[in-house]
């Protein structure tokens, strides 16, 4: 654990003896007991910060968080910690190595009061724990040769987006992942892709707001306290349960909370066969839909609980497909299209397996994983337009049509595929997140801003893709300020995202913050020397060349290189 106190050469400025006097209380009084009653010993003083090595990282994780309390009433001294798990070496009675190194870089980027730990610490500390740290991305250090992923306490910038706002005036609910109860990690597809296909059901209902996946599954493997994940994903009511799988029998516990009292709104147990899960997932998210009173309308009933046709190997290989995707890599994608395809093969009107075809060939398209981007695309079209006639989830089709639409500079065809997306799946957070790109492409920058701002308050502890877009639309309706503040969440979570730092420059020079964009303007260059304003004009989707100009001219506003 690295410690240091804040302003430290401006407090002895103003009150040497004064300071010296709160440090030596700080020691004395709080230091020192938290350290020793867990387990804990300072190998090096600085003065004004200390190094500590503990036994365990649950103790100096604990430790830094009971110091921060500590001094929470404080107005003077303020500490910057961190915790790090690394190798260290011990000569002298001092300590050495590339984990210390790491440990006093993660402190310089803390908040005061605030602690950074690394992703390692993390890993290493319970569930319950480990959720009261928010994610803060890869963070370059300095000196320090690769990223480290960091996350944060009292990094009161960094949360924001997810704990201000209220409860909506419909029911709100977070599918948390399923505990798999099988002792095989091999299941973990099976029962990943069984929550996820709950969350992809009630996503299609109009009168609930769901939290995405991407959220949801942030909480995976850890110790639940129900009331705090529905503080943090601002949502009335959690689903949690449990599966377990043996031969061709399925298990499934499930139980609706309502967050807010943690009275137990509904529970059950299904004992089936595997060949029933479709109706299984029916049958589950419709009791939970009729436990919340939410009135669906006719044409909801039909399109909410369409009946998947094939049998059930047909849903595995569909599974372990996704979850290669989910993956994200070449190889992965290789072993999606094999998995999906197979589905197929069993079953040729499985659509969610169309879909997902689809954006692997996507992606493909995107990072250059195929030989041929254009030809990619075209099959992820087809794919798409098979989804849809399929349509057990035509939502998922559209915003897969969508996206073809926008790759292929198609983009009214883009905006108009991603509507019925939000219309079919309304709380579907990718799906607006794609109808937003596609808007700001055509121009349309106040229905991007809601769609953005949909895609936020549906995937609140992942936000980094829709600020971007957020920020975009800010731009162009010249709300520099919010587009500021938008860029720079992004840039706190992940300082290498360009576009936001682009944004954040042009941003704060048209509100005559000249410093601020000086600071972007500098390190874009730190890390792309090359960087020119006409270069970066060409990966820009806009259909109206007035709109990318109108972009154009703030980044050269700001500095930028032209």
């Amino acid at each position: 654990m690295a410690a240091d106190v804040v302003g430290y050469s401006r407090l002895m400025g103003e009150d040497e003896a004064g300071t010296l006097n709160a440090l030596r209380q700080l020691r004395t009084e709080l230091l020192a007991p938290k350290v020793s009653g867990h387990r804990g010993k300072v190998v090096k003083s600085m003065g004004d910060g200390w190094l500590v090595e503990f036994a365990s990282v649950a103790d100096a994780v604990t430790c830094a968080i009971e110091m921060q309390e500590g001094l929470a009433g404080n107005e003077n001294i303020k500490l910057r910690v961190s915790v790090h798990l690394g190798d260290i070496t011990h000569e002298d009675d001092d300590i050495y190595g590339d984990g210390v190194n790491i440990a006093a870089r993660l402190q310089e980027i803390a908040e005061p009061g605030g602690i950074v730990i690394s992703d390692i610490a993390r890993r290493s500390i319970d569930g319950k724990l480990a959720a009261a740290f928010v994610d803060l991305g890869a963070q370059d250090l300095k000196n320090i040769a690769e990223a480290i992923i960091a996350y944060g306490w009292g990094m009161t910038a960094l949360v924001g987006a997810s704990t201000a706002l209220p409860l909506p005036d419909k029911p709100s609910i977070a599918v948390l992942p399923f505990e798999n109860m099988s002792g095989d990690p091999e299941q973990e597809y099976f029962v990943d892709g069984l929550t996820e296909d709950i969350i992809t059901i009630l996503s299609k209902v109009s009168g609930l707001l769901v939290i995405s996946r991407n959220s949801t599954f942030l909480y995976k493997g850890q110790a639940i306290d129900v009331g705090k994940v529905a503080k943090e994903l601002n949502v009335r009511y959690v689903v949690e349960g449990s599966v377990r799988k043996s031969g061709d029998r399925v298990r499934i516990t499930a139980q609706l909370i309502d967050g807010t009292s943690d009275h137990h709104v509904w529970a059950e147990r299904y004992d089936r066969r595997l060949d029933d899960v479709f109706e299984l997932q029916d049958e589950m998210t419709r009791e939970i839909v009729t436990s919340l009173e939410v009135k669906l309308s006719e044409g909801e009933q039909v399109r909410v609980w369409r009946r998947q046709a094939g049998d059930f190997s047909a849903y595995e290989h569909f599974a372990r497909g996704r979850e290669r995707y989910m993956d994200f890599s070449r190889e992965s994608n290789a072993q999606a299209i094999v998995e999906l395809q197979t589905a197929l093969d069993i079953n040729p009107n499985f659509g969610a397996a169309y879909a997902f075809l689809g954006w692997v060939e996507t992606s493909n398209a995107r990072f250059g994983w195929s030989d041929n981007r254009d030809e990619a695309l075209e099959r992820a079209r087809e794919y798409a337009e098979q989804a849809i006639a399929n349509a057990d989830d035509p939502g998922i089709g559209y915003a897969l049509l969508g996206t073809v639409n926008f790759y292929q500079g198609k983009f009214e065809d883009a905006v108009a595929a991603t509507k019925q997306a939000v219309n079919i799946s309304p709380s579907n957070a990718d799906c607006y997140q794609i109808f937003a790109k596609a808007n700001i492409a055509v121009g349309n920058w106040n229905e991007a801003v809601h769609a953005a701002e949909s895609a936020l308050r549906l995937n609140p502890l992942i936000p980094e893709n829709s600020l971007v877009e957020l920020a975009r639309a800010q731009f162009h309706l010249e709300r520099f300020k919010e587009c500021y503040e938008s860029a720079v969440q992004v840039i706190e979570r992940k300082p290498a995202w360009l576009t936001a730092r682009v944004l954040a420059a042009a941003a704060a020079a048209s509100l005559g913050r000249t410093d601020d964009s000086k600071v972007q303007i500098s390190e874009i260059l730190r890390k792309n020397p090359k960087f020119s304003v006409s270069k970066w004009a060409r990966y820009q989707t806009y259909e109206n060349d007035s709109d990318l100009q109108v972009y154009v001219s703030g980044l050269l506003n700001a500095g930028l290189p032209q």
